[in-house]
């Protein structure tokens, strides 16, 4: 009798509880927020966080192609940019402003750029490195931002001004509460998404990209293909945030193509969190706050501060300000269901 029940005791113990989950309780809490503050914010400050959620939608691009993928891209700007120049041509030119029309032909143009910059630079005879990619992006961007500048019909350097508003039937969409839910419903959207995107197993084979590239291929997996899918596919969620950006501000200009604004989406990442998609918003948010904040307190050195400060989270928190409440393994993810216990050990544990 003794030796038996200390032979089923160790088995029959029970097994420890699931952690709680921290991420999606950083969602929901960032979704009140979103939600409530039109309520509360005055006029100048919902349109600023139309601003952040537009900002928000382009760091999820990013966010896509470097956080799950592990590509590498400087030249988001190029598919944020060209969007927001393309339907402001649109509007100049044709006098096309109805959303349904200017939303749809954002999206595309940033989907066909991003699929030839992606076709030329990641479905080479050869495996393309990350210094590749990226070297090669950060010079795609560049290049646009040289062609806006000196070309008169886009406007050289003074862009193209005065776009006229969004409208839907007979209703202009304007700066206020109702282009702020507007947006926040497309990030949402294009959030939940994203989110089903990586937790599927195509996001199971973007996660062994960023893991270990040659074990993925060695599965027979079209590595360079998948990679081209994401790419492209973040180009047209870049565009939708170009396109939102150009209606929004009235204007657009050669830096939303440029180098600038190209690194400026990488700090947003790297700020909040790569890989874990409310980590870019969060840095995004975070960020433009801190700018505005110090853009008018300390109006000439808030740029060094503000370098000084992204420099000490990125140095001591390489993962992000998520890493702070999320443990590395829900950053990483788990993909499929838990394996089933064995039959013995069903029937040990019933004993």
């Amino acid at each position: 009798m003794t030796e038996t029940s200390s032979t089923v005791a160790p088995i029959a113990a029970p097994r420890a509880g699931r952690r709680l989950k921290v991420l999606p309780i950083i969602e929901l809490v960032v979704l009140a927020i979103g939600l409530l503050l039109p309520l509360v914010l005055q006029d100048y400050l919902t349109i600023f966080g139309t601003r952040v959620l537009i900002l928000c939608l382009f760091a999820l691009s990013f966010d896509l192609v470097w956080g799950y993928s592990g590509i590498m891209s400087f030249g988001q700007a190029v598919f944020f940019g060209s969007a927001g120049y393309g339907v402001a041509l649109l509007a100049r030119d044709l006098d096309v402003t109805s959303m349904l029309l200017v939303l749809p032909a954002g999206v595309l143009i940033g989907f066909a750029i991003a699929l030839l910059i992606g076709g030329f630079l990641l479905l080479g005879r050869n495996p393309s490195s990350v210094i590749f990619v990226s070297l090669g992006t950060l010079t795609g961007s560049y290049a646009f931002d040289r062609l806006a500048r000196g070309w008169y019909y886009l406007g050289g350097q003074n862009g193209i001004p005065s776009i006229p508003p969004m409208h839907l039937g007979g209703y202009d969409l304007t700066e206020g509460p109702v282009f702020y839910y507007f947006v926040f419903g497309i990030l949402l959207l294009v959030y939940l998404g994203c989110r089903f995107l990586t937790k599927s197993q195509f996001g199971l084979a973007l996660a062994g990209l960023r893991e270990n590239e040659q074990r993925i291929a060695f599965f027979g997996y079209q590595v360079q293909h998948i990679k081209a899918i994401i790419f492209s596919l973040a180009g047209a969620i870049a565009g939708l945030a170009g396109s939102l950006y150009a209606f929004h501000e009235g204007f657009v200009w050669p830096n939303m193509l440029g180098v600038v604004m190209s690194t400026q989406v990488v700090l947003y990442v790297l700020f909040g969190g790569s890989g874990t998609l409310i980590g870019a918003v969060i840095g995004t948010v975070v960020i433009e706050i801190v700018s505005f904040w110090l853009s008018n307190s300390y109006q000439e050195i808030w740029p060094i501060i503000l370098g000084c400060l992204m420099l000490l989270v990125i140095l001591f928190r390489p993962a992000g300000l998520v890493s702070l409440i999320v443990s590395h393994s829900e950053r990483i993810g788990s993909f499929g269901r838990p394996p089933k216990p064995h039959r013995k050990e069903r029937d040990h544990g019933a004993a």
